[in-house]
């Protein structure tokens, strides 16, 4: 018994990432997969759990030559006009990463939002914006979900991460092994 509802869970999780996923534009994801090629430096940002997602989204990066950062390390420097910054927020509203935003748009530097509402505070900054159409924390709107929170956000924006860096792999001709060369080596 145990088994058949571990499964049903996870195939509950997988048809709602699908679902969710077929309606990503995938124009947007391209635009933001082309500025990132384009930016002399990235920084990535999130909170929470959206925060690991853009952390793990700074290790591909990092696997792939970009110079990458995430916002708030120690080692971080200063955003500048040829940079670009990538948030990854699904209510596009947290007070902190729409400061990030409001900095980095002062100094020239482009901004990508990943979000549930694209028409938020951060969302309005930025010049590219990928539309993850997902539940929020708290709706109970069509868009609902079985998991909690923003469990079903978070999932996606991994997946869309990774498959910008597919994009990446395929337009800078990159393959894992040559990508392993640049995996840590302290471990």
């Amino acid at each position: 018994m145990a088994q058949l509802m571990k499964d049903t869970y996870m195939e509950q999780i997988a048809g709602e990432l699908q679902r969710t996923l077929q309606l990503i534009p995938e124009d947007h994801v391209k635009q933001l997969a082309d500025k990132l090629l384009q930016a002399e430096r990235v920084f990535v940002a999130g909170s929470g759990r959206s925060g690991l997602m853009m952390r793990a989204f700074a290790m591909r990066l990092m696997h792939l030559g970009l110079t990458v950062y995430v916002v708030g390390e120690t080692v971080t420097p200063g955003i500048a006009a040829e940079d670009l910054l990538v948030i990854g927020s699904g209510s596009g509203e947290t007070k902190s990463l729409a400061s990030m935003a409001g900095k980095a748009k002062n100094v020239g530097a482009d901004i990508a939002l990943v979000t549930i509402v694209p028409e938020s505070t951060i969302g309005q900054l930025a010049h590219v914006v990928v539309p993850v159409p997902a539940a929020t924390k708290d709706s109970n709107d069509e868009r609902s979900s079985v998991q909690p929170m923003g469990s079903l956000f978070e999932q996606s924006l991994l997946l869309i991460l990774d498959a910008i860096i597919l994009r990446i792999m395929a337009a800078t001709k990159l393959d894992g092994p040559a990508m392993f060369g640049r995996h840590a080596n302290l471990e």
